[in-house]
C-alpha cells in the first residue's frame, strides 16, 4: 500500500471526513486531499500531526506502507517479482540486484515478463563484471 492510500485508509475507518481531520489536525483540506491522492508527499512534521490526530504513533500509521527502492514484493514491478520467485534464477540475484532492477525503466517503461528482466539482468552483469 502506499502512503496515500494509507492516510485515507485511516480517515474511512474512523468515518471522517477531511474536513474533520482538517480541524483537529489544523491541516488545510486542499492540502489534506492533496495528500490522499498522493499528488504531494508529507513532511515528517505533517506525519506526526497526523499520527496525533488519528491518536496513533508515526509507526503506526506507516504500518504496511511501501516506500520507493523497497524490496518488499508488494514494492516490485510486474515480472520481477515472478524472477525473483523463480528458484533457479531468482537465487542468482542479490538483494542489491533486485534494488538495482526495480529501478530500472526503457524509453518511460518498465518490463513486464520474467524472461525480460532476467534478460536485462544478464547483460547489467556482462557489463559491470
Amino acid at each position: 500500500m502506499k502512503l496515500h492510500e494509507r492516510l485515507r485508509e485511516l480517515r474511512s475507518e474512523r468515518k471522517l471526513r477531511l474536513k474533520d481531520v482538517s480541524e483537529v489536525a489544523e491541516i488545510s483540506v486542499p492540502y489534506l486531499s492533496d495528500l490522499e491522492r498522493g499528488r504531494t508527499n508529507p513532511s515528517l512534521d505533517t506525519l506526526q500531526t497526523l499520527a496525533a490526530a488519528y491518536g496513533i504513533s508515526v509507526h503506526d500509521l506507516l504500518e504496511g506502507v511501501e516506500f520507493y527502492g523497497e524490496s518488499g514484493e508488494g514494492a516490485l514491478p510486474k515480472g520481477l517479482a515472478d524472477l525473483i520467485a523463480d528458484p533457479v534464477l531468482g537465487a542468482q540475484l542479490s538483494p542489491d540486484w533486485v534494488r538495482t532492477l526495480s529501478r530500472i525503466e526503457l524509453r518511460g517503461k518498465r518490463p513486464e515478463g520474467k524472461q525480460d528482466w532476467y534478460e536485462i539482468y544478464l547483460h547489467l552483469k556482462r557489463i559491470l563484471d
